[in-house]
């Protein structure tokens, strides 16, 4: 049987662009990199249109439209191509509001697309193992560490400290996203306290204490501030013994003893996921990792910090 191929444009050529989506395209046996839509960059051997408008009017072959803009300008894209009947995949964290989202997902609804929220974080090789072994545990203590370095994987991206652009919840929320997908229970913020740098106005470091009915004290801490070795991790304390999902979800290991190890073919994942959901016109949309984040500015203490600079 024929795999059907998919001709899919990518709106905003950035970082996170090149360095992920247009490689797992590339290595993909049911997407075509077709077209481009960008107002500073191109990529070599693509169509390449100053703004996605323009694109959506002149390829009308493009059936798939990947936004990696930044999640302060998404929304207006992605209703755009709804409306144009494409199918819509959204970069992390899907939009800057929760009301905006939900709209989408209602539009997706009426246009008969798929619409796909997408949290890599969560394909990382040894999040389904972690799912698995923490199902039957009794939960005594979570502890999430997700910290790094700001200069090295947001090289002079102003958008990040806007409003919109959550700050250290960028990469927070990747940790977020793994949580929700491997907890067993649902939970929710009892306190939050959001370190704001004095010239900024989003924060670059977050402490977060959550509790799930069981009473089990779940804590997160996010910094951009690290310098050195990144630090990625998620420990749990279960009366059977103490587990690490480490390195963003590549390495799992129980009461010190490494039981598996992937590697990093998360955005591989996405859009192989991507596809089934266009396949099958069906839509993707899971809002509790940004639910979190919203409620943590909704209860977040504000720490003003010493200024951040470039």
């Amino acid at each position: 049987m024929t795999t059907q191929i998919f001709k899919v444009g990518i709106a905003g050529v950035g970082k996170i662009a090149r360095d992920q989506h247009i490689p797992s395209i590339s290595e993909s046996d049911r997407f075509e990199l077709a077209a481009t839509a960008s107002r500073n960059a191109t990529v070599g051997g693509v169509d390449g249109y100053e703004s996605l408008e323009s694109m959506l009017a002149a390829r009308p072959d493009v059936t798939c439209i990947s936004l990696c803009t930044p999640p302060q300008v998404r929304y207006a894209d992605a209703r755009r191509a709804l409306l144009a009947g494409r199918h819509v995949m959204l970069e992390k964290p899907p939009g800057a509001t929760l009301s905006e989202i939900n709209e989408l997902v209602s539009l997706a609804l009426t246009q008969g697309v798929s619409l796909f929220a997408t949290w890599h974080s969560r394909h990382a090789a040894c999040v389904q193992m972690a799912k698995e072994w923490l199902s039957d545990k009794t939960i005594e203590k979570v502890d999430v560490i997700w910290k790094e370095d700001v200069r090295r994987w947001h090289p002079g991206q102003e958008w990040i400290w806007e409003a919109g652009g959550l700050g250290v919840f960028d990469p927070g929320i990747n940790g977020l996203s793994v949580l929700t997908e491997i907890y067993p229970r649902a939970m929710h913020l009892s306190k939050a306290d959001l370190s704001f740098p004095s010239n900024r106005d989003t924060p670059i470091a977050a402490d977060l204490t959550f509790i799930d009915p069981q009473g089990v004290e779940i804590t997160a801490a996010f910094d951009w501030r690290q310098e050195g070795e990144q630090s990625w991790d998620i420990h749990i304390q279960t009366a059977e013994g103490k587990a690490v999902l480490s390195e963003g979800g590549a390495a799992f290991s129980v009461d010190g003893v490494e039981i598996g190890r992937g590697d990093n073919l998360e955005y591989r994942h996405l859009y192989a996921r991507f596809a089934d959901l266009v396949a099958q016109n069906e839509i993707e949309v899971d809002l509790s990792p940004m639910t979190h984040v919203s409620d943590a500015f909704t209860l977040g203490k504000r720490l003003v910090v010493d200024p951040f600079n470039w």
